[in-house]
């Protein structure tokens, strides 16, 4: 029996010190990904590389239940001012760990050893998916056409993220309801 297309509800994230709406050359990729694939972008900001600041938007938007899905990019790099994995992980219930590890795979097959630089990763946090990218518009173009594209679909098969959205919050599944 053929499925249908769900559309999910994402919230998307950049994280710079420097990018604002009209030069967020990744985010602007990753709206028109989201949009052109026919699911809903609800939010969108644009945070300083600070852990509270990406807390900040970040724990509203899990207490959302409205959002599915929360895409980030920047700051998963290795300087001083790179910060998305430290300010996520504190809010994971749990860690998709092959989220990095396959983002990691198809990058390598474009840019050599150098993908071990990103600190690419993924999680769940109160029942919503939580995909944190590196800044570059490349790299979100390869999550996004090598991973994410079709986990968000629910015709995806054998499996895919949206089918099991309704039991994430499950007995046993982790913290819910953060503050």
């Amino acid at each position: 029996m053929e499925r249908k297309f769900l559309p999910v509800n994402i919230s998307l994230l950049t994280v710079s010190d420097t990018r604002v709406l009209e030069n967020d050359k990744s985010g602007n990729l990753l709206s028109k990904k989201i949009e052109d694939s026919g699911h809903i972008l609800l939010d969108r900001s644009i945070v300083k590389d600070e852990v509270l600041s990406i807390q900040k938007v970040s724990k509203k938007w899990i207490n959302n239940p409205e959002i599915e899905v929360i895409i980030s990019t920047g700051g998963t790099g290795l300087t001083g001012r790179d910060v998305s994995p430290e300010a996520f992980r504190s809010l994971f219930d749990k860690e998709i760990e092959g989220f990095g590890e396959l983002f990691r795979f198809l990058s390598f097959n474009k840019i050599g050893t150098s993908t071990i630089q990103s600190r690419a990763l993924a999680g769940v946090a109160n029942g919503t998916y939580i995909f944190i990218l590196p800044g570059s518009p490349s790299a979100c173009k390869d999550a996004w056409d090598g991973i994410l594209v079709h986990q968000l679909d629910y015709r995806h098969k054998p499996c895919n993220f949206v089918e099991i959205m309704p039991r994430l919050l499950e007995k046993g599944a982790g913290r819910s309801g953060k503050s």
